[in-house]
């Protein structure tokens, strides 16, 4: 399927729209998301994940704010993974904007993003809301105007996310109860994803996702429970019906499972991984 029959490029909120970059994969789906915020009638705009490093898709970016009469004031990073944070550099070389995020290593003559932040972006409000687990440096940018939160990789418009090598499954659950709880107080009226369609359903989403990973999880204790002793034989058990090709991205979520159930003395002896 391809991004415009989703409704990607070019789609979002009033104070969002979506530059779809031309990443396409199993793990990015359509490809990366990147976010252009501002409020109506602004003259600057803020940029969220400018994506991989490729020209045309940076120029694309900075073009579709000038359309729009704006000039990027701000680079805001929701994670460092290279599929969404490899082009912030050269993109604030086009553009003179600052890079901002969590990882103090990502950022450029910008600030930290930490916790409870609030950004004020080309006369836009952002807040700044911690949701590790995807990622131990993952953020989510709430735009309060619009109840739309962008998400990065802690919800993705079709499938669920990995938790990768340097996540947390505890963590990424407390962000899901985290974020459920704020569609509960009816700030949330649509999920802004790094990549798939935008999520009109939040509460309904952060069910899926929650009701998933304890699926999941009940899968690798049964595997265990079966005599399955390393993350590769939990795979070939429980990912059974998925794309091999995706095998090793699995293993990372594995992994991050049995750390999971060590942690609270769930493993069973002769474990290895």
């Amino acid at each position: 399927m391809t991004a415009q029959a989703d409704g990607i490029d070019g789609s979002g909120t009033g104070r969002a729209r979506c530059v779809l970059a031309p990443n396409p994969s199993p793990m990015t789906l359509d490809g990366t998301n990147t976010w252009l915020i501002a409020e109506p009638g602004s003259a600057a705009a803020a940029v969220v994940d400018p994506g991989p490093d490729d020209e045309g898709h940076l120029r694309r970016v900075a073009d579709a704010a000038g359309a729009a009469g704006q000039r990027v004031a701000r680079i805001l990073l929701t994670h460092g993974h290279s599929d969404h944070a490899a082009g912030a550099a050269r993109l604030a070389e086009l553009t003179g904007a600052p890079v901002l995020a969590a990882d103090p290593g990502l950022r450029l003559g910008g600030e930290g993003l930490a916790p409870g932040d609030v950004l004020t972006v080309a006369g836009c409000e952002i807040r700044v809301i911690a949701t590790p687990g995807h990622t131990a440096d993952s953020v989510s940018l709430l735009v309060p105007a619009d109840g739309a939160l962008l998400t990065g990789d802690t919800v993705l418009g079709r499938g669920t996310t990995v938790i990768a090598r340097d996540g947390n499954l505890g963590q990424y659950l407390e962000t899901l109860g985290r974020l459920r709880a704020l569609a509960d107080s009816g700030q949330l009226a649509v999920l802004l994803p790094g990549h798939g369609p935008l999520l009109p359903d939040p509460a309904g989403t952060l069910d899926f996702y929650l009701a998933h990973r304890r699926e999941r999880l009940a899968e690798v204790e049964a595997a265990l429970a079966a005599g399955d002793r390393t993350p590769a034989e939990i795979v070939a058990r429980v990912y059974a019906d998925v794309d091999r090709s995706l095998w090793r991205f699995a293993e990372w979520s594995v992994r991050a499972q049995l750390d999971y159930l060590r942690d609270r003395g769930g493993l069973p002896p002769g474990v290895k991984y």
